[in-house]
């Protein structure tokens, strides 16, 4: 009986694989190695002593970016266009190379550096998502793809410690929204559904995998989850793109967004680091085809693994051969569902610091 029970799987204890239908690629699941010790990396802590206003940060308002130009006195969102642009709006043609059209814009969130999403009030986020929408209405009437990215921490090489994001539109389909639309295009052909849609509702059944929900969105550590505390933002009903979301699901985006964000940081009691994005149906010329194998949806790929210090590193056989965590994503799940819903660094009046339930 016990060479019997030491036989059987135990996906905590043996090494499986699992299939991602957005990418079409398997994850290799060692939820053992996290037993080894480590004597590897260990990373600085964010730093928590950030000032409000720093006049040589040129994010910050009234301050003088690289290019000369001075910030207004803003007390919401700020737009503008990147000084350092990845995508050259007026790059020459490269010849051999095919030529394409871009658009690339910062976004800052706050006129605070010390502030991050989570801190922020669900009425400030709601401008966020407001703008958010806007972008990828405007820059969408022209471009095939708009990307909506935030870089948090300089952990995932945010060279910038104010809360922002980037927009970089392009006149292709990256490779990332380029296989998941041929994955989901595919599926709905297969099954009669969109993929992500039919996801949404099997994780709200099931409830095995769910860090947060409300009426209008939820949040899963999806299934073939790469990154130890990846999730998966996505809405309950149908939606192809951002400006589609009506004036409640915002609201409840707003809400969501916060909760969740505030979860990341009690969980190692840190500025949690992270990498997130949305993809939605393409834009452009694509806005006259039928894109209802698309349903919107957002990435965050946070990158800590066993503290706030010691990170998961993709290298050597992630690089070389497939994509591997070492965690399942149920043992992740109810872990990243417990700290409570404040944050632990500061309170949201924005004014007083919290040390994790200690009077400050």
């Amino acid at each position: 009986m016990d060479s019997e029970s030491k036989l059987r799987f135990d996906p905590r204890e043996h090494q499986h694989l699992r299939y991602n239908p957005l990418r079409d690629s398997w994850v290799l699941v060692s939820a053992h190695r996290m037993k080894r010790p480590w004597k590897g990396q260990v990373e600085k802590p964010p730093e928590e002593n950030i000032p409000r206003h720093d006049p040589n940060n040129p994010l910050c308002p009234l301050s003088t970016r690289a290019n000369g130009e001075v910030n207004p006195e803003y007390d919401s969102t700020f737009l503008f266009d990147n000084d350092f642009p990845a995508l050259q709006p007026d790059a020459p043609d490269p010849g051999k190379s095919s030529r394409f059209y871009c658009s690339n814009k910062v976004m800052c969130f706050h006129p605070w550096s010390d502030i991050t999403l989570p801190l922020m009030q669900p009425g400030e986020i709601r401008k966020v998502i407001d703008k958010w929408a806007e972008l990828i209405e405007e820059l969408g009437s022209t471009y095939p793809w708009v990307q909506i990215f935030e870089n948090r921490g300089a952990m995932m090489g945010c060279s910038n410690p104010h809360p922002h994001c980037q927009i970089w539109a392009s006149s292709f389909l990256p490779n990332e929204p380029a296989l998941a639309e041929r994955c989901q295009r595919e599926y709905l052909r297969k099954h009669g559904e969109a993929m992500l849609l039919r996801y949404a509702r099997m994780e709200a059944q099931a409830q095995e995998r769910v860090v947060v929900e409300n009426e209008h969105w939820l949040v899963v550590v999806p299934y073939w989850a790469t990154w130890p505390f990846q999730t998966l933002l996505l809405p309950r009903r149908h939606v192809l793109r951002f400006p589609d979301l009506t004036s409640q699901e915002r609201d409840s985006l707003a809400s969501i967004m916060k909760r969740l964000l505030t979860k990341y940081d009690n969980l190692f009691e840190v500025s949690f680091p992270y990498s997130m994005g949305w993809h939605g149906a393409p834009t452009g010329t694509h806005l006259e085809e039928d894109m209802n194998h698309w349903q919107l949806h957002a990435h965050y790929y946070p990158p800590l693994l066993r503290s706030a210090t010691v990170r998961k590193f993709m290298v050597g056989y992630e690089m070389l051969a497939q994509e591997q965590r070492d965690l399942t994503p149920e043992q992740v799940s109810p872990a990243a569902a417990e700290p409570l819903n404040t944050p632990i660094l500061k309170e949201n009046n924005h004014n007083t610091k919290r040390y994790h339930g200690n009077n400050p």
